[in-house]
């Protein structure tokens, strides 16, 4: 039967957003309401996002957060689509996860919102009220729609899908690294020490003990190793020293932009007098997976694909996360702001804030280009749009014709932002790229 398309209005927590004028691909909802479930699918990813950015977590800890809960969703409403495969079948831990019972009636979109807020909840959040006021509302706009046996079937089968997901995150190694003691670095020549202006210990840096999804080891994609340190003028790591604080003297407006546009840093802590106040904003993950929405959008991608989208993308996010941070605490190499104040200019400060971790190799570069190859893989090689994933947060958006391309300008953002040597946000991006291709090849249909 032909369902009549109505609208109706979902109360979005954080004064975010207003669902309206949904579609629907479910045959079990009452014709009077029609869901678009893509449209869910992204206002529930949007909500995990605001949660994150509100109760600051690092961006390797996102990471986690984000993958879980898509891989939850993906695994849950891809049954919309007959013979869509698993992709958690193929990852790493995973248990074997359960299936629709035949002959018994479902909403997947239901079940994957379930399944989706079950995992953001335990793996774990710590704003709950915010959620609880947004489920509330999802699930009553569901029973409205819903004869009451399908809503039970569909929140049943979405707790089942979010057992197996929350196992293998009970296992993956994260409780074991919340015991772990402070990084402080070393004040060995060439080594990483806490930067200004606050001068923090060094973020999650036993992180290389967490299970990959994908990856064998996390050293799987080890890099050469970085130049070494010397005070040689004519020696690479001097002259790519002087490099960075060269361009950070002369830097042009359309490069203040570039890199404060691509910073992405979650907590920046900022000065005035005695006064010390955070901005909050999207971590560098969530840029990508705001990326990730705008092409599912652009593209007019079903559920299903939305959800694959999301996957692979939170894939690629965090086992880069775990390859980079793997190399930045084994070379443990030292900032462009510690040398340069210790042997050119003792008052000179990056144009960004430096994150608190070592600089070898760069995390935003190596995260880009793995999220953007498996991007490209999903809606095409020159997929022009227009970024608009940190608009709402510091009011800027930027056009790209490709994926690769705005993962290109990431990477040098951070020698803008001097916060990176050239030659760390190269290699992040070729370990990056090399472990996206990777991705592609295990994950492919």
């Amino acid at each position: 039967m032909k369902k009549k398309e109505q609208k109706f209005s979902l109360l979005l927590i954080l004064g975010t957003a207003i669902l309206s004028a949904f579609g629907t691909s479910s045959c079990n909802r009452k014709e009077e309401i029609k869901f678009s479930d893509s449209e869910i699918l992204h206002q529930n990813m949007d909500q995990l996002t605001q949660v994150i950015i509100y109760d600051v977590f690092t961006p390797p800890v996102a990471s986690r957060l984000y993958v879980y809960s898509a891989l939850a969703s993906y695994e849950t409403i891809r049954f919309n689509r007959e013979g869509a495969p698993s992709i958690a079948a193929k990852l790493n831990g995973f248990g074997t996860l359960p299936e629709p019972e035949k002959n018994i009636k479902y909403d997947f979109t239901l079940a994957a919102s379930k399944a989706f807020f079950n995992v953001v909840r335990n793996v774990k959040v710590f704003s709950v009220d915010s959620l609880n006021r947004y489920e509330e509302s999802l699930y009553s706009n569901f029973r409205r729609s819903l004869d009451e046996q399908v809503f039970k079937n569909s929140v049943e089968f979405g707790n089942k899908v979010s057992e197996v997901i929350l196992e293998r995150a009970g296992k993956d190694g994260y409780f074991t690294s919340r015991g772990k003691p402070k990084y402080l670095g070393s004040n060995d020549p060439g080594k990483w020490k806490p930067t200004p202006p606050d001068y923090l210990d060094g973020v999650e840096w036993c992180w290389n003990t967490m299970l990959p999804m994908v990856m064998d080891s996390a050293a799987q994609f080890k890099p050469g190793r970085p130049p070494v340190f010397s005070t040689d003028t004519s020696s690479l790591f001097y002259r790519s020293m002087l490099d960075v604080y060269n361009i950070n003297l002369n830097l042009t407006e359309e490069q203040m932009e570039i890199a404060r546009f691509w910073d992405d840093n979650p907590f920046v802590i900022e000065h005035s007098g005695h006064m010390m106040f955070g901005n909050k904003k999207i971590t560098p993950g969530g840029h990508w997976i705001g990326i990730a929405a705008i092409a599912s959008k652009q593209s007019g991608a079903d559920a299903v694909v939305t959800a694959k989208a999301y996957a692979l993308t939170s894939i690629a996010l965090y086992d880069a996360f775990i390859s980079c941070w793997d190399e930045k605490y084994r070379s443990s190499y030292i900032r462009p702001v510690t040398v340069i104040n210790e042997l050119i200019d003792d008052t000179w400060l990056p144009y960004l804030q430096t994150p608190p971790f070592p600089e070898y190799t760069s995390g935003h570069s190596t995260i880009t280009a793995s999220a953007a190859t498996v991007l490209t893989r999903v809606f095409g090689e020159n997929f022009a749009f227009q970024d608009t994933s940190d608009l709402r947060y510091i009011g800027m958006q930027r056009h790209f014709n490709s994926f690769n391309e705005a993962a290109a300008e990431c990477s040098v953002s951070r020698v803008y932002g001097g916060i990176h040597y050239r030659f760390s946000v190269d290699t992040g991006a070729e370990m990056g790229k090399k472990l996206g291709e990777y991705i592609n090849e295990k994950l492919a249909d």
